[in-house]
């Protein structure tokens, strides 16, 4: 058995553009035949699977699991809405969501265990099968003895919600809001100071000269005013609640007695920079006629 060196597990990675555990472990099941570990690993889809990961997976679906105080949710990027429908897609993603209630972050979920095989391995095979770069992500999770609710809406939003006091009734209501209006903070006091002042210098700068010369209590409260009202906007108990606009959010939670601990709030390729293809602009550059 030839000895399995970095500098073997280098070369195969440089020839088959498979990750340096599958190449050690190929390596390994090959007894350090390096022919055989190419092999072994294009026939298992390994090599393919990773070459395929510098494409930007932008799409892709949100999953959420919940059982005995614990909820997660994981991001699973695909590099296609047509690929993020796909029947084994959305199976996937299901079955890495309930993987996730016992991991502790993306990087312990990938090596997770299924019937076993690891959650890398499977996605391996899931990007074998469907041609595309399939990511994960992310994942945030909440483990509490508090009242918790998980939401997702249209696999493309996901909301925890962490109640003190109310009922998972509550707590599915905020989380839906959460889904439609994203508040950036809970509450006021959650706000950054530096942040308020800057929106007060921007209030400031947009006021008439008349407004400015009015005396400095009353412009006070004039820009005081303004910033209570952006706060609202940015605040989850200051918004209006969306399943009942006529009160805000602040209101209802006071109503039941309830307190919101945290929220966490996850959408499919928040942050990711997506490559626009012109393929006409291609294929008329290819053909010379550009």
């Amino acid at each position: 058995m030839a000895e399995i060196t970095a500098s073997l597990v280098k070369e195969l990675r440089e020839r088959t553009g498979a990750g340096m555990m599958e190449c050690k472990k190929a390596l390994t099941e090959t007894k350090g035949d390096i022919d055989a570990a190419a092999e072994h690993l294009r026939k298992s889809g390994l090599a393919k699977a990773d070459k395929k990961a510098g494409r930007v997976a932008a799409e892709g679906r949100v999953a959420m699991a919940q059982a005995d105080g614990k909820a997660v949710l994981v991001e699973i990027n695909s590099e296609t809405d047509f690929v993020a429908k796909d029947e084994n897609f959305v199976a996937f993603t299901d079955l890495v969501a309930n993987a996730a209630l016992g991991a502790s972050d993306i990087e312990a979920l990938k090596g997770t265990s299924i019937d076993g095989k690891t959650v890398e391995e499977i996605r391996a095979a899931l990007i074998a099968k469907v041609g595309e770069n399939v990511q994960l992500r992310r994942m945030v999770r909440i483990d509490t003895d508090n009242t918790v609710a998980a939401y997702v809406h249209g696999g493309r939003i996901g909301v925890l919600v962490e109640l003190q006091g109310g009922d998972t009734d509550l707590a599915r209501g905020l989380a839906m809001h959460i889904a439609a209006m994203n508040p950036p903070h809970v509450k006021a006091s959650d706000v950054p100071a530096d942040f308020i002042e800057k929106e007060k210098e921007i209030e400031l700068a947009k006021m008439s000269e008349k407004d400015k010369s009015k005396p400095a209590d009353i412009l006070e409260k004039i820009i005081g005013g303004k910033i209570a009202k952006i706060v609202n906007e940015v605040t989850l108990y200051g918004q209006p609640y969306v399943l009942d606009t006529n009160q805000n959010v602040e209101a209802v939670l006071k109503a039941a007695g309830a307190e919101v601990v945290k929220f966490e709030r996850l959408a499919v390729g928040e942050g990711i920079e997506k490559v626009v293809e012109d393929y006409a602009a291609e294929v008329m550059k290819q053909a010379g006629l550009a």
